[in-house]
């Protein structure tokens, strides 16, 4: 299949946040596709996407929508991909899935190519994309694991409103409205649209992403912790981590603390080791304020690491800054980087 010249795609949950970028970076990083067809629900078929300097009417999403598909891009919520991922590799498709529906499960790999492209050969069908929290801690961190070894991390996270899809963006701007105006500001899908009490993300910090699962952490935190071992390939690794909700539009930002398993190891040579690293810009010079920020990360491709510094009271220890688009490496670009390794390999 991934020997043809050009390939049939689909993209799913076409006008969502995510799916938009999907077919954004088809065409930017000119994908050999011969035909993108988007596919969302019902209520949305027949809209038109124009991109690109084309027009794509948007299909209702049905088990024969996959005929003759060759990657579909899934990005329309969990229950969409349980019930839609296994037709489309039933009818021959390679499904790339953004969502946490197949992330833990044996035998699919979650991948992001610049940490473990090998994982690819042990697809059967579906491939999933990790959380987007987990692609760009995890493609900072590859290259220092891979040359000093990390024993430990802890990472807090600030995650910006897109992350919970384009209603979540629509809420924050209605509720910054409300603020100004001075009237009651209406929450109805922050910290998690399913769960029991909604807050205002407008001027707040909602210390809770997801519903809360086991241990006090929520499935957000869960899935960093559980999905960092499984990409890196380490069950040993210990992960923790807290995952924060911020009101920016665009861009997640984490701070990281690690510990590596080698001694005598300087931030200078850590700083170098990570500017080597494929899609990872270094900004960091504390003497001219020079670090990462989510602002200036949108719409930019590159995970960027900075505020590189030693822990002063662990020898092994580390802090790191790490910040990138959310939609982008986070989701998108990932995605299309995927399917690109599928077309190398």
């Amino acid at each position: 299949m991934m020997k043809k010249d050009k390939l049939n795609v689909a993209v799913v949950g076409a006008t969502g946040a995510v799916g938009t970028k999907i077919l954004e970076k088809l065409l930017e990083r000119d994908f050999p596709a011969s035909s993108i067809k988007m596919l969302a629900s019902k209520r949305s078929a027949g809209q038109e996407i124009v991109a690109g300097g084309r027009s794509y009417i948007v299909e209702e999403t049905v088990p024969e929508s996959f005929d003759g598909i060759d990657i579909a891009f899934f990005s329309a919520g969990g229950s969409i991909s349980q019930k839609f991922a296994p037709e489309a590799v039933k009818r021959g498709a390679v499904v790339i899935d953004n969502t946490s529906a197949f992330r833990m499960d044996e035998g699919i790999p979650l991948v992001v190519p610049e940490v473990n492209a090998h994982a690819l050969n042990q697809h059967a069908g579906i491939i999933a994309n990790p959380n987007c929290s987990t692609i760009q801690m995890v493609a900072a961190l590859q290259p220092v694991k891979e040359k000093f070894g990390i024993s430990k991390i802890i990472v807090s996270t600030y995650q910006a409103v897109s992350g919970a899809g384009a209603e979540a963006i629509d809420e924050l701007n209605e509720q910054s409205k409300q603020f100004e105006d001075r009237v009651e500001i209406e929450a109805q899908l922050l910290p998690s649209a399913s769960a029991e009490k909604h807050y205002p993300i407008a001027f707040n910090v909602i210390p809770q992403i997801d519903l809360f699962g086991d241990a006090g952490y929520t499935l957000e935190e869960w899935k960093m912790m559980n999905e960092t071992k499984k990409i890196f390939g380490d069950s040993t690794i210990a992960v923790s981590a807290t995952c924060v909700r911020l009101p920016v539009v665009t861009g997640h930002s984490e701070s990281v603390y690690i510990e590596i398993d080698q001694d005598d190891v300087t931030v200078d040579v850590l700083r170098s080791v990570i500017n080597e690293a494929p899609g990872v810009v270094l900004q960091d010079d504390p003497a001219s304020q020079t670090y990462p920020m989510p602002l200036y990360a949108e719409g930019k491709d590159a995970v960027f690491v900075g505020r590189i510094r030693k822990d002063p009271s662990h020898p092994r220890g580390f802090h790191l800054w790490i910040v990138a688009d959310n939609l982008l490496k986070g989701a998108a670009l990932n995605s299309v980087q995927i399917a690109e390794e599928l077309i190398k390999s």
